[in-house]
C-alpha cells in the first residue's frame, strides 16, 4: 500500500504522483490530493494503482453529480469542475504537440468547451446482460466486462433517456431476452429516436416482430441487428435520422449503422473550424479521406471547386451521396472504398490542394506516407486520439510540412476523450 501526492492528470484520465521516483497512475484521482493507493500492476518504469483512500482531498473536486461514478466507467472526471477538466484537457494536448516539437505552443488555439457539460449525447450504447435478478441495462465497469446497471445516465439527451427508461421495463418480456447484448440508440434534432437492437442470431425471427411492437408502444424506430451490420433488419419506422449542422445548416440524415458525432453542437463547432481553417477561394480540388456521411465533405464543397469524399462502409456513402442532392450540392462525389491509395486513384481529375483526414482512434500512418508522396499543398487532420495525432504529425513535420495550428474541441464533457483540428502547410 502507497500513500502518494496526486501531481497531474494524464492521457487516460488517470492522476499521476511519484513514488521513489516512479510514476504510479491511479484513476478516479485529482491533482492535489493526498490517496493511499495499491499496486495492480508494476511495469518496472511506472506503476498502476488503484485508489484505496482519499487522505486529503485537493481543493480542485467537486462531489460527483453522478451517483454511480467510479462504479460505471462512462466517465473518468466527474469529480473535477468542468472549467478544470478543459484546462487539464488543454495541457494534456500540448503536452502531446509541443513535447517533441511538432507544433508551437503559440499554434495551439485555446480549447473549445462545450456549451453543455451534461445530456450532450445523442448516440449511446447500452450493454445489457440477463441475471438472476433480471435484465441488467447500463455500462461496462472500468477495465471490465461487469455491466453496471444504470437507471438514468446524466451525458445522454432526454429522448435517449426517454427510451432507456422505457426499454428497461420492456426487455424481461422479450422472447430470448438473454440472448440481447447491447442496446445502441440515437437521437435527431426533432427528438425522433432509433434503436439498433443486437442479439444472437439464432434468436432473431422471434425477436423481430416483439421489436416492432414494443417499439410502437414506446415510440421509436427500430431495428435488430444480429451479426455485423449487413445483419440490420427494420422492425419499426424509418432508418434516418436527421441533423443540420455548421453555421450553414447543412442538414445530414444518418442511416443505422453510419458514423456520426456524439455532440451536435460541439460537431457544428468543429464543422466550422474546418472550413475556416480550410479557407477555400472557389477553386480547390478537396479529398476528404474517411468521409462518413459527409459531415465535412458537405459545408466544404459550397467553398470549393469539387470535392471528392471516401469511405469504405457503403451505406454511409449512400447517405453521402443522399445528402449531396437534399442540400442540392453538386460538386461533390463520394466513393466507398478504401482510404489507402485514394489520393493516387482519384488524382487523375488534377492534384488535390486540400485532403481532410478524419480517421478512428488508430490513426492513419500507412495513409500519412501516401500523402507525403503526392504532396498536397495542405492537410487537415480531424483527430479523437491525441497520442496517434502526434505520431502521424511527427511524420509529416519532419517530411516537407509545417504544423500551422492545432485546435482542440471538447465533444465529450466528464471524460479525458478529445477532439482536435490540425491544419499543415507544405513547405519549401
Amino acid at each position: 500500500m502507497l500513500e502518494l501526492q496526486i501531481d497531474k492528470l494524464t492521457h487516460g484520465g488517470r492522476g499521476m504522483g511519484r513514488h521513489d521516483g516512479k510514476a504510479v497512475f491511479v484513476p478516479l484521482t485529482c491533482p492535489g490530493d493526498l490517496v493511499r493507493c495499491r499496486v495492480t500492476r508494476d511495469k518496472g518504469r511506472y506503476a498502476e494503482a488503484e485508489l484505496q483512500e482519499i487522505i486529503e482531498p485537493s481543493e480542485l473536486r467537486r462531489e460527483p453529480p453522478c451517483p454511480l461514478f467510479g462504479e460505471c466507467g462512462g466517465c473518468q472526471w466527474q469529480h473535477l469542475p468542468y472549467p478544470v477538466q478543459c484546462d487539464w484537457k488543454m495541457q494534456i494536448f500540448k503536452e502531446f504537440l509541443c513535447r517533441r516539437d511538432i507544433v508551437a505552443a503559440e499554434n495551439i488555439l485555446p480549447l473549445a468547451a462545450a456549451p453543455e457539460e451534461f445530456h450532450y449525447r445523442n448516440r449511446v450504447q447500452l450493454k445489457c446482460r440477463m441475471t438472476d435478478r433480471g435484465m441488467v441495462v447500463g455500462f461496462y465497469r472500468s477495465g471490465s466486462h461487469f455491466v453496471v446497471d444504470v437507471e438514468r445516465c446524466l451525458l445522454i439527451a432526454p429522448p435517449i433517456q426517454k427510451v432507456l427508461t422505457f426499454l428497461r421495463v420492456e426487455l424481461a418480456s422479450a422472447p430470448t431476452p438473454a440472448s440481447i447484448s447491447q442496446i445502441d440508440v440515437s437521437c435527431g434534432d426533432g427528438g425522433e429516436a432509433r434503436v439498433i437492437l443486437h442479439a444472437l442470431p439464432e434468436t432473431g425471427d422471434k425477436l423481430l416482430p416483439w421489436l416492432a411492437a414494443t417499439a410502437q408502444r414506446g415510440g421509436f424506430n427500430a431495428f435488430l441487428q444480429t451479426g455485423r451490420k449487413g445483419s440490420l433488419r427494420c422492425a419499426c419506422g424509418t432508418a434516418d435520422l436527421v441533423q443540420r449542422v455548421g453555421s450553414d445548416r447543412v442538414e445530414l440524415q444518418a442511416g443505422p449503422g453510419c458514423f456520426t458525432q456524439v455532440n451536435r453542437a460541439q460537431n457544428s463547432v468543429l464543422i466550422d473550424a474546418v472550413v475556416a481553417a480550410a479557407d477555400l477561394q472557389g477553386g480547390e480540388r478537396v479529398l476528404d479521406l474517411f468521409c462518413g456521411i459527409g459531415n465535412f465533405s458537405l459545408p466544404l464543397a459550397r467553398r470549393a471547386a469539387e470535392v471528392v469524399g471516401v469511405e469504405d462502409f457503403a451505406p454511409a456513402i449512400d447517405d453521402a451521396r443522399r445528402n449531396a442532392s437534399a442540400n442540392q450540392i453538386g460538386n461533390a462525389r463520394f466513393f466507398a472504398e478504401d482510404a489507402r491509395g485514394a489520393i493516387r486513384r482519384h488524382q487523375s481529375g488534377g492534384r488535390f490542394d486540400l485532403v481532410v483526414l478524419d480517421p478512428p482512434r488508430s490513426g492513419c500512418s500507412p495513409i500519412v506516407k501516401e500523402l507525403l508522396q503526392a504532396q498536397p499543398e495542405r492537410i487537415l487532420y480531424v483527430s479523437c486520439n491525441p497520442a496517434t495525432l502526434a505520431r502521424d504529425l511527427s511524420l509529416m513535420v519532419h517530411n516537407g510540412y509545417a504544423a500551422v495550428q492545432s485546435l482542440p474541441v471538447d465533444l465529450f464533457p466528464q471524460t479525458w476523450h478529445l477532439e482536435s483540428i490540425s491544419l499543415l502547410e507544405r513547405v519549401g
